[in-house]
């Protein structure tokens, strides 16, 4: 249940800011009302809560620009299908086989429902490059009885075996089925579901997860911020946000992303950008792509582009260009933009919005996989800076690590696990990373924002000094944050409770937030 409490003052004592030594910031509600030194700030009569600085830094909350939280909040009940535990299609047969076996091993699917049919297996983190492109007769040798389901490691694409086509009626004659379901020569489903999420929640029922423990987690790495990515949104995932907002689960502001051009949105979320998903496999006729980025202009909306290639950036950027790019419209990922792709998007004016930290995670993948004309210019950031492009960046979780300090570190090194350097002038200085993460939801990759009287009070205390943050951003610990005005993570859980209350950031109804 939400806490609404009362207004509470909070003061930050003795704080480094932007460089500047012994800062006071007092917060009063949601915003911050005071900035100056220390001990000069005058007293309040309200109720105030005094937050021992230590001289460490003080930083805007962070915001993920590019994140799926429903996702993240049911991995850890799903089977792990990639590296290291999965390295060949024969270690996807042994690791399907094992998890469908184990009575305990996967939280929540267990072998048997409660009506005595066997529930789901969800697996996830299947990569192609490692294991193929298995169909379900391939998952049926592994699962024969039991409904399964695999998703690539992108998440755009199931695999389902046929008992789960079975549970969900794909198999009977004359089913009508969804364009993204693909079937073989003879009209019969192969289990691969492209792009087919909505579709497949509904066949398979089910409520959405609890964001609890993903909020919780969040708020102890900084994150003040999210903006959801998932390109099935719609009106029930809006909803659903809502609510664990107001019951105070989801502790940040959160943006996010809709399919659909018109949908309502509650006041308790603000309503994101238009999410049109490009994809190799099955590029839309540019007529199209361009009709649909004019209609969420003309609805008041931006859009954000998923091009996780050199084609689809080309194609996505051609598309803004002839459309007509607006501010706040996006670029996806950006994974291939090469120099002369560059200039096209720097004149276009939008924003790319990458995962630099993928370099660190899969970079060792990319030089084995990768066509050799695209490595210098895979997921770039000073590159594009210096060329004039705004670039922000999502963590992608739970497609990436959740940890905006690891990907600002990646960020900065530049190197793959095995430690190559991936791309190189590509690197950024630590403050160059770090305002990745804090850009405006509406604007990422514009200014950072400021610590300053008047501005929301979204605020991310470090255990340590900037000088000694940026020489190491991987290791950094976050002490308190902030959302509002709300202290939403107390790292030694010294200060009085702090009750949590949703803010209203966005319009009741889908004429867009611009």
């Amino acid at each position: 249940m939400t806490t609404r409490a009362a207004p509470v003052d909070v003061l930050l004592e003795d704080v480094e800011v932007a460089g500047r030594l012994r800062v006071d910031v007092l917060v009063s509600g949601s915003l911050i009302r005071e900035v100056g030194p220390t001990g000069s700030l005058p007293s309040t009569s309200g109720e105030r809560v005094t937050v021992d600085g230590a001289g460490c830094a003080l930083v805007p909350g962070l915001h993920d620009h590019h994140i799926h939280l429903f996702a993240l909040a049911v991995r850890e009940n799903s089977l792990w299908c990639g590296r290291p535990d999965v390295e060949s299609p024969e270690g996807l047969q042994a690791r399907l086989s094992e998890g469908a076996h184990r009575s305990t091993g996967v939280r929540g699917t267990g072998p048997r429902s409660m009506g005595g049919e066997p529930e789901w297996l969800r697996a996830i983190g299947w990569d192609d490059t490692d294991a193929g492109w298995p169909d379900r007769h391939v998952l049926d040798r592994a699962v024969p009885d039991r409904p399964l389901r695999l998703q690539h490691r992108s998440g755009a694409m199931w695999v389902v075996n046929t008992a789960g086509l079975e549970r969900m009626g794909v198999l009977r004659d004359g089913e009508r089925l969804p364009s993204g379901v693909e079937t073989d020569a003879s009209g019969v489903a192969t289990g691969r579901l492209v792009g087919s999420d909505n579709w497949l929640r509904e066949r398979m029922g089910g409520d959405l997860p609890s964001l609890a423990a993903i909020g919780r987690s969040l708020a102890s790495s900084g994150v003040t911020g999210l903006t959801d990515a998932t390109a099935h949104n719609g009106a029930a995932e809006l909803a659903a946000f809502a609510e664990s907002r107001r019951r105070g689960d989801l502790l940040q502001n959160v943006s996010a992303m809709t399919a659909e051009v018109e949908v309502d949105c509650p006041e308790e979320i603000e309503l994101g950008p238009v999410k049109i998903v490009l994809m190799e496999s099955a590029l839309p006729e540019p007529v199209a792509l361009i009709a649909r980025i004019v209609e969420a202009h003309r609805a008041g909306r931006t859009v954000a582009i998923h091009a996780a290639s050199r084609v689809t950036a080309v194609l996505a950027a051609a598309a803004l260009a002839e459309a007509g790019a607006r501010a706040g419209d996006r670029i996806e990922h950006g994974s291939v933009v090469p120099p002369e792709l560059a200039e096209m998007v720097a004149a276009l004016g939008v924003t790319v919005v990458t995962q630099p930290h993928f370099v660190a995670e899969n970079g060792d993948r990319y030089l084995a996989a990768v066509d050799t004309a695209d490595v210098p210019w895979l997921y770039r950031c000073q590159g594009l800076l210096d060329a004039g492009i705004p670039v922000a960046a999502g963590t992608d979780a739970p497609f990436g690590d959740p940890d905006p300090w690891k990907a600002m570190a990646a960020a900065v090194e530049r190197r793959s696990a095995s430690g190559v350097l991936m791309g190189s002038g590509e690197e950024l200085s630590p403050e160059q990373a770090l305002a990745l993460f804090t850009g405006s939801a509406k604007l990422p990759g514009g200014p950072p924002r400021r610590i300053a009287p008047g501005e929301p009070a979204d605020l991310c205390l470090l255990d340590r000094s900037w000088a000694d943050a940026r020489r190491d951003l991987r290791s950094v610990a976050v002490r308190r944050t902030l959302v509002r005005g709300r202290i939403t993570h107390d790292s030694d859980a010294t200060l009085p409770p702090h009750g949590f209350e949703a803010t209203v950031l966005g319009p009741r109804a889908g004429g867009g937030s611009e």
